[in-house]
């Protein structure tokens, strides 16, 4: 939808600076996004300061980090949520992120050399500034030449020359963060300072700095060097934004802010949609409608996905849906779907991706009954190729299944659907998000899911490993026992049944492969996804020296159609002697 011609536009101008001071290098990382339409209207301008500590060498990693992907995933959030919901989740989880990182590394005993920064953060969209905070940095407001410090120090004293961080990014795998709305006025300026300038340049200092200079490049400068001139021996990093001009509010607006984008009317071909025609309709279920359309300017194909309308109603499934519009922003993987740029404002609440000309693997394995082992192997590869961009952003799938992968018509294989993606931190933000029911597929859900644990990578794997060995038997291994097994002594009772046959030539060495990927346990599977996927084609001494399962394991219709032969044989040789 086009801006009224005679409404302002956001405006604001911006001054910055950093160095290291008398430290050895600059720990400090800062930056700022002013998009144009119609991101500046839907998301607003994002300004974020990170700032290292001292007692760690990695630290500077973690600033850079914390500030790149709040910029930029701040952005790929749906505009149907507020901006508190939008950068507590990307806040969340960069945290968690940044914790694992430093599990993961020789300081896991040793938090304070981690992967740990402070982050003061500023969103300005339309009338209001919106800002979180967690560590001891600041941000000041100054309106009419009055100095405000708008955030708290989260620093513990313990005595008057001895203190430490209470609350940072990365120090915990749960995270604290202040968060406050403040009404915008024409002329305030924000002031970010690191606590190697907030220590040492006063506030009338910081005051008359920016009222004196025009150029808040040169504001923050002299702001900067008053620090270090009264003896910071920190890193010195300022940042100065004064809003230029405020949009108008209308009535209209101000109804938009307060609701949530409106559900689109119902679809049809050749109807002109929010800058896309439709073509067709792909897909319809309980859940969802889908349809192929193309892009107005371009004529680029692309797929459009609505809610049904009995799903409106649910907010937790309204949310799954606006989070699979997240997820697919922020992956770049070949072997994932990808989100279709738009181009222009989004008037209704739905999800456009990229057209996938192909079919499912559901279709695909039903259309290709005799599948090789390698064939099996280059499929495997490519969806296991793209779990790992989930993993490697702490997000799972959790719905792994042949519906949900798609394969094109060069082979390319292309995950799809991710209304169960559980993104690591969420769950710490009351939201719908916060669920307990099962969101996968029963018969390739993880055993662990139906004792109410949360999933892990292990958990994924788990799902692949069905794949697999669907591919070369048409069963599954385990039958549909798991669903039923809501015990763990239940779990240890279910039963592997050997991919292995005498209709196929599959190596035994395979079958034990897929045996560890899909153990009831998660803890006997594979450490890491890589590893079983390696083991598709290298296999181990320990699974080569293993002698064939027995045949009653391999197939059991064939062992006793055998053995009832040879009794029928002895029968007959007792009967004529």
């Amino acid at each position: 939808m086009p801006a009224q011609p005679n409404n302002a536009l956001l405006k604001v101008s911006i001054g910055q600076y950093s160095d290291k001071g008398r430290k050895e290098s600059n720990q400090d990382f800062h930056g700022a996004c002013v998009p144009v339409e119609p991101q500046l209207s839907e998301k607003g301008i994002a300004i974020a300061l990170a700032d290292g500590i001292s007692s760690s060498s990695v630290s500077q990693v973690a600033s850079q980090s914390a500030v790149r992907v709040f910029l930029e995933d701040y952005y790929c959030t749906s505009p149907a949520w507020s901006v508190k919901k939008s950068a507590q989740a990307v806040l969340m989880a960069v945290n968690s992120w940044l914790y694992a990182q430093t599990r993961q590394s020789p300081y896991r005993y040793e938090k304070d050399r981690g992967y740990v920064c402070t982050l003061s953060a500023l969103v300005l969209k339309s009338t209001t500034a919106h800002l979180f905070h967690a560590g001891d940095a600041r941000i000041y407001r100054l309106r009419e030449r009055m100095l405000e410090q708008l955030t708290q120090d989260h620093r513990m004293w313990v005595s008057s020359e001895q203190s430490y961080l209470s609350r940072a990014l990365g120090i915990h795998s749960h995270l604290d963060i202040d968060y406050q709305a403040l009404r915008l006025e024409v002329g305030d300026v924000f002031v970010f300072a690191t606590d190697g300038v907030h220590e040492f340049a006063s506030s009338r200092f910081i005051a008359n700095a920016i009222h004196d200079h025009p150029d808040l490049n040169v504001a923050a400068r002299q702001i900067a060097n008053e620090a270090f001139e009264r003896g910071s021996k920190d890193n010195l990093t300022t940042l100065v934004v004064r809003v230029d001009s405020l949009p108008e509010r209308t009535a209209s607006e101000v109804h938009r802010q307060m609701t949530e984008l409106p559900f689109p009317p119902e679809l049809a071909p050749r109807m002109a949609f929010d800058g896309f025609t439709i073509v067709r309709e792909l897909h319809s279920s309980s859940r969802s409608h889908v349809f192929l359309a193309t892009h107005v300017d371009t004529g680029t194909p692309v797929v459009i996905k609505t809610l049904a309308t009995e799903m409106r109603v649910d907010a937790a499934h309204v949310d799954r849906f606006l989070m699979e519009d997240w997820v697919a922003q922020r992956i770049s993987n070949p072997h994932v779907i990808k989100a279709a740029a738009r181009g222009h404002k989004r008037n209704y609440l739905y999800t456009v991706t990229e057209f996938i000309e192909g079919q499912t693997l559901h279709q695909w394995l039903i259309d290709h009954p005799k599948r090789s082992v390698e064939t099996m192997r280059g499929i495997v590869e490519q969806i296991a190729n793209g779990l790992l961009a989930f993993h490697r952003l702490e997000m799972l799938h959790q719905d792994l299944r042949p519906h949900n992968v798609m394969i094109d018509a060069t082979g390319t294989v292309k995950l799809i659907d991710f209304g169960s993606t559980r993104v690591a931190g969420l769950a710490e933000i009351d939201s719908p998000l916060e669920r307990s029911e099962m969101l996968g597929t029963l018969q390739y859900a993880a055993p662990e899911y139906f004792l109410g644990e949360s999933g892990s990578p292990q958990s994924d794997q788990y799902s692949l490993g069905v794949i697999a060995y669907q591919m070369l038997s048409g069963r599954l291994p385990y039958g549909a026992e798991v669903p039923q097994a809501r015990t763990r002594a239940a779990q240890r009772q279910l039963k592997y049944q050997s991919v292995l046959d005498d209709e196929r030539e599959i190596p035994a060495w395979l079958d034990e492969v897929l045996r560890k990927a899909t153990n009831p346990d998660p803890n006997k599977r594979y450490d890491e996804l890589s590893e079983f996927v390696h083991d598709l084609r290298h296999p181990s001494e320990t699974y080569l020296n293993r002698k064939r399962a027995p045949l009653l394991e391999r197939s059991p219709v064939a062992f006793w159609r055998g053995l009832s032969l040879i009794l029928a044989g002895v029968v007959v040789f007792l009967l004529v002697t």
